[in-house]
């Protein structure tokens, strides 16, 4: 009885049906284990970084310094209201503010579209928490982590800061505001390890790689712009208010 053939599978590209073969020799399989460690050692060397320049920079709501500014990145809107993480995140600066670890709250985010905008979301969010209007700043401009960090410390004159994310996050942010130059404190703030939180920290291992880039280019924001009072501002008002 002849044995049957496997059948071939010609709706697929022939470089997806060719079988990689490890090397024969002994010297050329080391040299491909050598190559993949290596390549595994690149892209964890982002990760490790980010890090080395955090390790001393991460508190908690109860024992951050006390710091004038407070900045909260965006992390979307549904249905026109913060997403269960960037409430989180709010949550955190409204009871910074509460305690009186804070004075002024930046909230960074994206209003590329007239339909959707971050910042007034968030104020509203934080107003409704306790937080005066008057004390809030918004930046429209914070497309991403690095945009946010360059535009607090030039568009904002932010020199020290307490950023606010979820854990996942917060490292990457206080390493590109560091490297931004605002003495930077990160507050992460715990969530459900759902699937979003799993999908967030795997992100990461990517989003550390570019991290690294902005770090080491320092490109300009997608918007830069004149700079802008706002904060300066709330905190005057704030030690009139104090006085």
């Amino acid at each position: 009885m002849r044995r049957p053939r496997r059948p071939r599978l010609p709706h697929l590209p022939a470089f997806l049906r060719v079988r990689p073969r490890l090397p024969r020799t002994r010297t050329g399989q080391r040299r491909a284990v050598q190559a993949v460690m290596a390549g595994c050692v690149l892209a964890l060397l982002p990760s490790a970084w980010m890090f080395t320049v955090t390790d001393d920079r991460l508190r908690t709501t109860a024992d951050v310094p006390r710091t004038e500014v407070a900045v909260v990145f965006g992390a979307g809107l549904w249905q026109g209201e913060p997403s269960p993480y960037l409430a989180h995140r709010l949550d955190a600066a409204a009871q910074l503010y509460g305690t009186g670890r804070i004075q002024v709250v930046l909230v960074t985010g994206d209003n590329s579209r007239e339909d959707y905008d971050e910042p007034d979301a968030m104020r509203a969010y934080l107003t409704k928490r306790g937080v005066p209007d008057g004390r809030i700043v918004s930046d429209y401009a914070g497309f991403d982590t690095w945009d946010s960090c360059v535009r607090a410390k030039k568009i904002f004159g932010v020199d020290e800061a307490v950023l606010i994310s979820q854990g996942f996050h917060i490292r990457r942010a206080v390493a590109l505001c560091q490297e931004a130059g605002v003495t930077s404190y990160g507050v992460g703030v715990d969530d459900v390890h759902d699937t979003t939180w799993y999908y967030g920290g795997a992100r990461e291992v990517m989003a550390a790689g570019k991290a690294l880039l902005d770090a080491v280019f320092e490109p300009d924001p997608t918007f830069l712009g004149p700079q802008e009072p706002g904060v300066e501002r709330a905190l005057a008002s704030a030690k009139q208010s104090a006085g």
